[in-house]
């Protein structure tokens, strides 16, 4: 479909691709894959036309129509929403146009006799036309693809201008997948959608029908889409077969088949070296000599890429807090008209890490200023537990920074004394290394500052930490950073993210926010997406809790949406709820069975029994499959528990005797980074082995 031929393109001094020829086929989704600044997104500027190469050529077929959504930067105004979207099928609304004129002008009297045979062939070849291009589907793709993108009937009439930033690229992506171009360019398309809207664009971008070449930095969404990963490295372009994770592995191998090939050539070079120097004078070798230098001028050297560096970090000490952190009861909030929450309690437990998802606009900031105290609720209370010691990571951040410190002086001034040493470790997994960290913080770019935002929080002790969309702006490494401090922080976590990869690696808790309500699925992300399925299943419209669920929620005892009392088990005979069970368990009305707008009676025919039966039946083997694997999920995580405590245990073992040896206090400043780590440690240690009694109770 489209190559790359010859191809080189260079900034200054600085060569992204020398000489590359690459090639992509139709119907292929293809992911960019690389560091920062590798070339990726100039690479897409030259496959749609807006940048030239310095010397080579892409080559593609005449009439290959390319659509490019960039980063950002995109606006629309002078038309509604609808109009905007519409804008894909221009060609066929004008047609439509002009088969309402023929209407128009055919019931009128006034046209003369003569015409009418010829508008009458011509309408009839535009309907004809418009019929085979589905021209009558327009308004119901529009709708499709506006609505999967988050926006909702209520947007459709309003003017493009309107719209934020974030919406504003959603406008742009809807109308570029409206057009159905034979080759899709997108830079960062999940940069402003929410989990929902990007779950609808892995399955549209899964099944669709032409090219699609991408840059993104959530890993999930990767795995979801691409059949194939290009990396962009050395002024060269390597392909990798198979999703993001298949290409880390393979990436890895490559990498250390790599650096045996530069071992042995580099032994082979030192030998022939060696000779040279030996018998570079002796004329019997003379001809011997030669031969050897010649043979070292053709080598060439193998190239290695750089090591991307690996920092791991751990949070700095901090006291434990009371078993409850915040709880909320009652609450509700409103914005002029709006109600965002209406009544809705929320109850948060040491040790909890919970995942707050919704849609753009349903309120989950706005739970997260209220659980850290930065606004207060309309009505209702809100407590703060014992010795909670909070850190509110909010959206905008990366405005707070003080404009007139550098990168370094932001996280020193807010650093303890023994986390000075890991100051610039830090910065470096968040991209900032060498005269960087001399920068001022004015002249940072906008994810820039976010990523330093992020790395000042890891700095400062806490046992609690609220986080609202950390992971904006940020590469796939710093998320890397950022994931592996949290999934070994001690101390009680919610976080709101769009990275699907980093919900289901953090999140035990799910609170689903939207309707002025918020509530808990117990479990990770794909158990919640599980149970809406399987809610959506029984019946749309009506609650569903299976036993485990509700088990689990029991125990969880983390938050629930509006207060509505549940019936205990025996007693659902009584009141509204036995029509609720019926229709449950009733999958569908036939002759003989009761009708879901009756209570149901005592007494049911043989017929319909049988299916009631097969219903429970596979429902009984759902929810046990679904045991099973909370259970697997379970001692999975008891077994890592294990392993992490006998590490750290280990290095308390190795610490103390450090701390025996003589003359160890002589010196305290040398003294005191080894005791704080001993204390460290032994922090973390009592923290895992609370997690650890926790679940080996709920395992019993």
């Amino acid at each position: 479909m489209i190559q790359l031929s010859g191809l080189t393109k260079a900034f200054g001094d600085r060569v992204l691709l020398d000489a590359v020829s690459w090639q992509i086929d139709d119907r292929e989704r293809v992911g960019l894959a690389g560091p920062n600044g590798a070339g990726k997104t100039t690479l897409l500027k030259m496959l749609a036309g807006l940048d030239e190469p310095d010397s080579g050529a892409v080559v593609k077929p005449s009439g290959l129509a390319i659509g490019y959504l960039p980063q950002d930067g995109l606006s629309h105004s002078g038309r509604t929403l609808m109009e905007e979207a519409g804008l894909a099928f221009k060609p066929l609304l004008d047609m439509r146009a002009e088969i309402q004129s023929l209407e128009e002008r055919l019931g009128d009297d006034a046209v003369a006799e003569s015409e009418h045979e010829s508008m009458l062939a011509r309408y009839s070849e535009l309907q004809e036309s418009f019929r085979r291009l589905e021209g009558y589907s327009i308004d119901l793709k529009i709708t499709t693809v506006l609505r999967g993108l988050g926006f909702v009937p209520d947007d459709f009439d309003k003017p493009s201008e309107t719209f934020s930033g974030g919406w504003q690229m959603r406008i742009a992506l809807a109308t570029l997948l409206l057009t159905r171009p034979g080759l899709l360019l997108l830079d960062e398309p999940t940069n402003h959608l929410d989990l929902e809207a990007r779950n609808w664009l892995e399955e549209y971008l899964s099944g669709y029908p032409h090219a699609v070449i991408l840059v993104s930095h959530d890993r999930f969404f990767l795995d979801a889409v691409v059949t194939r990963i290009t990396e962009i490295g050395l002024r060269k372009l390597t392909d990798y077969a198979g999703n993001y994770s298949g290409y880390l592995v393979e990436r890895e191998a490559r990498m250390e088949r790599l650096r045996q090939q530069k071992r042995d050539q580099d032994d082979e070079l030192a030998r022939m070296q060696a000779f040279i120097n030996r018998f570079r004078y002796q004329a019997t070798k003379a001809a011997q000599v030669q031969s050897r230098i010649k043979m070292m001028d053709k080598i060439v050297a193998i190239e290695i890429p750089p090591e991307r560096k690996r920092v791991r970090f751990t949070f700095p000490p901090c006291a434990k807090s009371g078993r409850t952190v915040l709880d909320l009861r009652n609450v509700r909030k409103a914005y002029g008209t709006r109600a965002v929450f209406t009544g809705i309690n929320v109850h948060i437990e040491r040790g909890d890490r919970i995942a707050l998802i919704g849609p753009n606009g349903a309120g989950k900031s706005t739970l997260m200023r209220m659980l850290s105290g930065v606004e207060a609720p309309d009505s209702g209370t809100r407590t703060e537990g014992h010795q909670v010691v909070m850190q509110y990571f909010a959206q905008d951040e990366a405005t707070r920074l003080d404009p007139g410190l550098t990168v370094y002086q932001t996280l020193a001034g807010d650093a303890p004394i023994h986390m000075v040493p890991s100051i610039r470790n830090i910065l470096g997994g968040f991209l900032f290394s060498g005269d960087d960290v001399d920068k001022p913080v004015r002249v940072l770019s906008g994810g820039e500052r976010t990523r330093l935002a992020v790395a000042r929080m890891l700095l400062r002790p806490s046992n609690t930490l609220l986080l609202d969309e950390p992971t904006n702006h940020l590469d796939l490494d710093s998320k890397d950073v950022l994931l592996e401090a949290l999934e070994d922080f001690g101390g009680t976590l919610i976080f709101v993210s769009h990275d699907r990869y980093f919900v289901d690696k953090l999140a035990t808790k799910i609170i689903n926010i939207g309707h002025g309500e918020a509530l808990l699925y117990p479990g990770n992300y794909e158990e919640f997406l599980w149970s809406q399925k399987q809610k959506d299943r029984v019946e749309p419209g009506l609650p569903f809790e299976s036993p485990a669920t509700t088990a689990r929620s029991g125990r969880a005892g983390g938050v629930i949406g509006k207060s509505s009392p549940r019936p205990p088990a025996g007693e659902a005979s009584q009141g509204a709820s036995p029509s609720r069970e019926a229709a449950a368990r009733q999958p569908f009305d036939s002759p003989g069975t009761t009708p879901r707008s009756e209570p149901a009676t005592s007494e049911v025919p043989k017929g319909p029994s049988r299916v009631v039966a097969y219903d429970d039946r596979k429902r009984q083997e759902a929810e046990a499959r679904k045991a099973k694997k909370a259970l697997d999920a379970r001692r999975k995580r008891i077994d890592d528990l294990e392993t992490r405590i006998a590490e750290r245990e280990q290095a308390i073992k190795d610490i103390e005797t450090t701390m025996t040896a003589p003359g160890f206090y002589d010196n305290h400043e040398t003294a005191k980074p080894i005791i704080d780590k001993h204390q460290t440690l032994m922090w973390e240690v009592g923290d895992l082995m609370h997690q650890w009694e926790e679940l080996q109770q709920t395992d019993l």
